[in-house]
């Protein structure tokens, strides 16, 4: 090995170390919610819900009534967008019926003689109520946005239009009273949404919510000027179109790596590197050996197995050969035929070993070879001598110049 080959290994060993411990700390680029959110397209985030549940109004004379009998059912349809993971909007239409108490001829539906205490009258009606709400989901507020976290907490609230309708009835014994009853006032309300993921699209949520109503009005003149309702949901949510969120892609450089170890190596790299010249110089400043190799055969013919023919290579390779003896006259040669000692008897062997010289032989008759020039002989040894794995290099015959 000279000098450059040397050197050339040595700093393609350095090299490809330092290569190997930068590629393992490249830059990666990731998303990082920290750096805010890009917000997607208006046809994204989009959802709407569908839900029922029980609600219980608390209004001036609702205790005179029995507990198991103010719950009443309710129902919901909703649509909105989430504008941020945190920010959103929906608006909907709400059903509820309602049970009350109130006083003589109050506006609901009421009996012909008071039932409670003497007095009061049992009422029922229901109500329509257009809402729209803002909506803040306080567990990525609070805990940070994931696309496939499994319970979030939504905090809402907003306001409406409550239309209050009642069915007609008979209202002869009473001093004043409704057919087909209607009624409007303000509605304002918060609530809580427990929402379950289901999967990418679907969603399972519990809603509990507070309503305030204003101006509640009954026939005498009497002005309740709050109600309130406190009622609970069970819905689904569907979500259209793309419902996760993606963060800006901000660059994470690599750990400061500690270059003391580095600063060693390449110390080491260097004392080796000078330890190897000073070996090429004293390589350099020896005189070079001349050492005497013997003389290889002019040629060598390898047959397989069990065999003495000359393929049609060989007979050309021989072809030549005739042409270098005939160029040297004075000179003769020893044509030896070798058979493995591996396989077969010696009797065949010496047969197969003479049939090999003598095939030989008479090509190079046939190329013009003065017969004087040739000494056809067999060996009886091995020509590699190499074990039974090499036994095809045994079968062969040698053309060599005679000494």
């Amino acid at each position: 090995m000279n000098k450059s080959s040397i050197l050339g290994l040595v700093c393609a060993l350095c090299l490809g170390q330092s290569a190997f411990a930068q590629s393992n700390q490249e830059v990666q680029y990731v998303e990082d919610p920290a750096q805010g959110y890009t917000f997607n397209r208006f046809q994204d985030n989009w959802f709407i819900s569908g839900e029922g549940g029980a609600n219980i109004l608390f209004s001036k004379f609702d205790s005179k009534r029995d507990l198991s009998d103010r719950f009443a059912p309710n129902a919901g349809i909703w649509v909105g967008k989430w504008f941020s993971p945190i920010i959103g909007m929906r608006a909907g239409v709400n059903w509820t019926k309602v049970k009350g108490v109130g006083e003589k001829g109050s506006f609901g539906e009421a009996t012909y003689e008071p039932r409670i205490d003497g007095k009061f009258y049992k009422t029922k009606h229901n109500d329509f109520t257009p809402m729209v709400d803002v909506m803040l989901n306080l567990t990525n507020w609070w805990c940070g946005y994931k696309p496939n976290r499994l319970y979030n907490a939504t905090f809402y609230g907003g306001g409406g239009v409550d239309f209050a309708y009642v069915p007609k009835y008979d209202n002869k014994n009473l001093q004043d009273g409704y057919e087909n009853g209607h009624n409007k006032t303000l509605t304002a309300h918060v609530g809580l949404i427990n929402s379950f993921r289901l999967n990418n699209h679907f969603n399972l949520y519990l809603d509990v919510r507070y309503n305030v109503l204003s101006n509640e009005k009954d026939e005498a003149g009497y002005v309740d000027k709050m109600a309130s309702d406190l009622a609970a949901y069970v819905g689904v949510t569907y979500n259209f179109n793309k419902t996760a969120w993606s963060a800006p892609v901000v660059p994470v450089c690599p750990p400061v790596v500690d270059c003391d170890p580095i600063e060693q190596r390449l110390q080491a790299a260097n004392a080796r590197v000078a330890d190897l010249e000073g070996q090429i110089r004293e390589c350099l400043s020896r005189p070079a050996e001349v050492k005497e190799v013997a003389a290889g055969p002019l040629a060598t013919v390898y047959y397989a197995i069990n065999s003495s023919r000359v393929s049609r290579v060989d007979s050309r390779v021989l072809g030549a050969i005739a042409e270098i003896i005939k160029s040297n006259p004075n000179q003769k040669y020893v044509i030896t035929g070798w058979a493995d000692n591996y396989t077969g008897t010696d009797a065949y062997n010496d047969r197969l070993r003479k049939a090999r010289a003598a095939s030989v032989e008479k090509i190079l008759l046939r190329n013009g070879v003065n017969p004087s020039q040739l000494e056809v002989t067999t060996n009886n040894g091995n020509l590699c001598d190499m074990g039974d794995k090499y036994v095809s290099l045994d079968r062969a015959v040698t053309i060599q110049a005679a000494e």
